[in-house]
C-alpha cells in the first residue's frame, strides 16, 4: 500500500512539474507583455527597459525559468502586472466566487447524473431508458456557451424570472449552476449507465438473483459497489476541473470568479496572474487524480496488487 501511495504521489509531483513548466513557456512564447501596458513606437526606450528590468524579462526565458523554479518553491508566485500585488492574492480574491456556484453544481449534477444513470440501467432498453439517454446525448453535446445564452434568453429575458448577470443575490447564482449542471449530469449519467449495465449483467448478478435474494439488495451490495469504479474516475475528473469548467459560464453571466479572470489576465498579458491560475487548476487536477486512485484500492483492492513481472 505503501509503494502504491508513493508512486501516485511521485506522478502528481511530475505532473505538477510540466504544468508549471508549460503555464511558464506557453505565457512568454505568446507575446509580449508589453504590448498590453505601453504603445510601443511612442513610448521613451528607458522606460521599455526599466519595464523590462523590473519584470525580468530582460533576461533570457531559461534565466526567468530557474528564478521562477526557485521562487515557486520559496512560495513566491509572483506579482501582478495590472495590480502590482501578490498574484496569488488577487487569484483568492476571486476564489470564493468561484467556489460559490461550482460546489453546488457538483453536488447537484452528481446527484442528478447518478439518479438518471442508475434509473436508466435498471430500466434498461425501455422507453424511460432511450428518454433518459437521448436527453443526455443532448446535454452534453450542446456547447456550454449556447446552453448558457439559451437559458439566459428565457428565463431572464422572456420571463424575467431569474437575473441575467451578476452577483448581489443568490438568485444571481441559479443559472450559472443550471447550465453547468446539466452538462455534467448528462455526463455522469451515461457512464453510470454503461457501468451498471455492465455489472448487472455478470453471472454473480443472475445468481443472487437466482437464489432468491431480494433485488433491491443485489442492486446496493453488489451491483454499485462493483460499478463503482468508472463512476469514481467521473467524478474525480469533474472534482479536478471544478474551477478550469467555469470560464465561459462566469463569461456569459458576468460572474466574478477564477474563470473570468483568466480571460481578463490572458488578454491584459498578465504573466504572473495567468501562471497562478493555471498552476491552481493544475494543482487541482492532480490531487483529485490522486484520491480517486487512493480510492481504486480501497474500492478494488486487486488495484493495489503490483503487477507480476514479465518473464
Amino acid at each position: 500500500m505503501i509503494q502504491f501511495i508513493l508512486s501516485r504521489l511521485l506522478r502528481a509531483l511530475m505532473t505538477l512539474f510540466i504544468i508549471v513548466s508549460f503555464a511558464f513557456f506557453v505565457m512568454r512564447l505568446s507575446g509580449d507583455p508589453l504590448s498590453r501596458f505601453f504603445d510601443v513606437g511612442n513610448t521613451p526606450p528607458e522606460v521599455i527597459e526599466a519595464f523590462r528590468r523590473q519584470w525580468g524579462l530582460d533576461q533570457p526565458i531559461w534565466v526567468q525559468f530557474y528564478k521562477y523554479l526557485v521562487a515557486v518553491l520559496h512560495g513566491d508566485l509572483g506579482n501582478s502586472m495590472r495590480e502590482n500585488r501578490p498574484a496569488l492574492d488577487v487569484v483568492l480574491d476571486r476564489l470564493p466566487a468561484t467556489l460559490a456556484i461550482m460546489a453546488p453544481t457538483l453536488l447537484l449534477k452528481t446527484a442528478l447524473g447518478l439518479l438518471a444513470g442508475i434509473t436508466a440501467a435498471l430500466h434498461r432498453n425501455s422507453v424511460f431508458d432511450r428518454l433518459i439517454m437521448s436527453i443526455s446525448v443532448l446535454g452534453f453535446t450542446v456547447p456550454t456557451f449556447v446552453l448558457a445564452l439559451v437559458l439566459a434568453l428565457i428565463f431572464a429575458v422572456q420571463l424575467r424570472w431569474l437575473p441575467s448577470g451578476g452577483y448581489s443575490s443568490p438568485l444571481h447564482m441559479v443559472l450559472p449552476i443550471v447550465t453547468l449542471s446539466i452538462a455534467g449530469a448528462a455526463v455522469i449519467a451515461r457512464y453510470a449507465r454503461s457501468a451498471m449495465v455492465e455489472v448487472l449483467g455478470q453471472p454473480f448478478v443472475r445468481t443472487a438473483h437466482a437464489k432468491g435474494v431480494p433485488w433491491t439488495k443485489i442492486v446496493i451490495r453488489h451491483v454499485l459497489p462493483n460499478a463503482a469504479v468508472p463512476i469514481v474516475t467521473i467524478f474525480g475528473f469533474m472534482l479536478g476541473s471544478m474551477v478550469g469548467g467555469a470560464v465561459i459560464v462566469e463569461s456569459v453571466f458576468s460572474w466574478p470568479g477564477i474563470g473570468r479572470l483568466l480571460i481578463s489576465s490572458v488578454t491584459s498579458r498578465d504573466l504572473a496572474v495567468v501562471q497562478v491560475i493555471l498552476l491552481l487548476i493544475g494543482a487541482m487536477m492532480v490531487v483529485s487524480n490522486l484520491l480517486v486512485d487512493l480510492l481504486y484500492g480501497v474500492i478494488d483492492p486487486r488495484m493495489r496488487m503490483p503487477h507480476p513481472a514479465k518473464a
